[in-house]
């Protein structure tokens, strides 16, 4: 990246948009950092301009249409896992990372890169001329944070888990805007340093955000520590930063009331340690972060979540994470004349190939008529009832059920719903977690660090030390929220089928965290291997914690010029 930063054009591209500023404007040659950071009112437009580079849509390589930072790196960071089912085929580039068939020449591989880097030379430029004090001192430590949670988008997306090997090639490690500079792979745990040094300095200079939750505070560099002390697996470290951040509350006390509603209201809950700041101006309508999750106010709504996670879901019917943030599209059209009320039976065809295109999804249907308690019958024609199929209700755990279907001598995980609006045979469930600001479907905010993610920080961590009855305070704490009674919390003595408190916590933080971006990174440093076996348009089979897919390539527009090396596999 013998990088060429682009601080002129972004000052002239916001000069319409922040007040309060006394610029001059100098010619892109005589534009330097000394100048724009002549007094404070500077760094805050420098640093405005950080939130605003995160969230618009940016031209990268010819394209501009839904080329932005949320909506790369919510995808990036979620979809090489085992929540999502993508119905069919798509010429989005988000199609190859789910498929783990990424390039090094791909617009969200290129874009995600550059921009990260982009802000990290805003943030350096603030650091590097403003002293700590005074009205700049806000500002500064603001920059610390930018430059720490972009370094560590960046290390968990490009390269392998820290407990993978701290030597192992981490990411371009940039702390100074010299471009000139020689451009090098940092190793992994070099990053890590860094971040955690930056993460402290943050707190230290940072009070109160100066705003919504769009601006970093104390506490988001402490809650964003609580991340990197787990993924480094220092675990006494995750507990004392989150009991300093709790300050003697009660876990409960600090999560929004009502998950169902706190999505859209990210910016200004009590939940949320960092956000990107939207306002109504900034809808990308398809082109936002959740239009592939939601069809709602026309998105594309081609994503659902998978068959696991659904059935995980529905052990508790009253998880308001399911009934208010999953939205099963019902539908009254009837397939067969004279039918009613019909139970449809949808399934992977086991005869189709296992290569990249994901397999057919298979439906069935179900006469309510014939339906007995805990045994289906369903036919491929209702008419005749022929061929007939067993429909056969399990028990995970001793306590959850899963349907599969006896299908030609197999059998297979199956959904059995209610007649559904289906894309190729892919029952429609509309994912809600990122639209419905300011009544907007596709308007978010997309919370990049809250207290539900830290809460479980600390429960991981908890568990890991073998302080069992603190984690499951914490988990507990997260399915109250989620409108789970009595019945459905733990204690050491009432497991609920588990066998060990961590796998208790990481399906909560599957439960909790779904679609934020963090379960292909819980799997991979938790060395579990990823489980695909079910519905949608990914290679069918189970993926191997270590496959060197599971890293990003680094972009060709980057070691084609700086020469760092390529992540092996590509």
């Amino acid at each position: 990246m013998k990088t060429r930063y682009y601080i002129y054009a972004l000052v002239v591209l916001m000069a319409g948009s922040f007040t309060g500023c006394k610029m001059d404007y100098f010619p892109d040659d005589e534009l330097n950092a000394s100048v724009l950071m002549a007094d404070p009112a500077g760094a805050k437009y420098i640093m405005d301009g950080c939130y605003a580079t995160l969230k618009d849509e940016v031209d990268y390589l010819g394209y501009a249409s839904g080329n932005s930072y949320p909506r790369h790196y919510t995808q990036m960071a979620e979809f090489q896992g085992d929540n999502i089912c993508l119905a069919g085929r798509t010429t989005d580039p988000l199609y190859e990372a789910m498929a783990l068939m990424m390039t090094d020449n791909l617009k969200n591989v290129g874009t995600l890169w550059w921009l990260a880097y982009k802000v990290i030379y805003m943030s350096n430029t603030v650091i590097e001329n403003n002293e700590e004090t005074g009205e700049a001192k806000q500002f500064v430590g603001e920059a610390y944070y930018m430059r720490a949670l972009m370094h560590l988008h960046l290390v968990t997306l490009y390269a392998k888990p820290y407990g993978f090997g701290e030597g192992n090639p981490g990411v371009p490690l940039r702390t100074t805007s010299d471009s000139g500079s020689e451009i090098t792979r940092a190793t992994v745990g070099e990053v890590y340093n860094q971040i955690i040094a930056d993460l402290n300095k943050a707190a230290e200079l940072l009070g109160a955000s100066r705003g919504n939750a769009g601006y970093p505070s104390h506490d988001a560099a402490l809650g964003l520590l609580t991340r990197v002390y787990l993924y480094m697996e220092q675990y006494d470290k995750v507990i004392s930063t989150y009991n300093t951040l709790l300050a003697g509350a009660k876990p409960i006390d600090k999560l929004d009331a009502n998950i169902g509603t706190y999505f859209a209201n990210t910016k200004t809950s009590k939940e949320t340690l960092f956000c990107i700041a939207h306002e109504t101006v900034d809808d990308k309508a398809q082109a936002s972060a959740g239009s592939m999750y939601n069809g709602d106010g026309g998105g594309w709504g081609e994503i659902y979540p998978s068959d696991p996670l659904l059935y995980m879901y529905e052990r508790y019917p009253m998880d308001k994470r399911y009934t208010d943030l999953i939205a099963p599209q019902y539908t009254e059209v009837k397939y067969d004349k004279g039918e009613k009320d019909t139970i449809r039976v949808t399934f992977p065809d086991p005869e189709t190939p296992d290569d990249a295109a994901g397999r057919q999804n298979l439906m069935l249907y179900v006469d309510t008529v014939t339906k007995e308690p805990l045994k289906l019958v369903a036919y491929e024609d209702v008419k005749t009832k022929t061929p007939q199929y067993e429909i056969i209700d399990k028990t995970i755990n001793g306590e959850y059920h899963v349907y599969y279907i006896n299908y030609k001598g197999q059998e297979i995980m199956a959904r059995v719903t209610k007649t559904m609006n289906n894309r190729y045979m892919y029952p429609k469930y509309f994912v809600k977690k990122f639209g419905y600001q300011d009544g907007s479907p596709t308007l978010c905010s997309p919370a990049f660090s809250r207290w539900g993610e830290v809460i479980l920080n600390a429960a991981e961590a908890y568990a890991k030390q073998g302080q069992n009855a603190n984690a499951l305070e914490c988990v507990n704490a997260i399915r109250t929220r989620a409108g789970i009674g009595a019945d459905g919390l733990f204690e050491e003595g009432k497991m609920h089928g588990y066998s060990d408190v961590l796998s208790v916590v990481l399906d909560e933080r599957r439960l909790e965290l779904a679609f934020e971006g963090f379960r292909p990174m819980d799997m991979i440093r938790n060395k579990m291997n990823i489980d695909r076996r079910y519905p949608g348009a990914h290679p069918w089979g189970i993926i191997e914690y270590n496959n060197l897919k599971l890293q990003y390539p680094i972009p060709y527009n980057e070691h084609s010029v700086s020469h760092i090396g390529q992540n092996d596999g590509y």
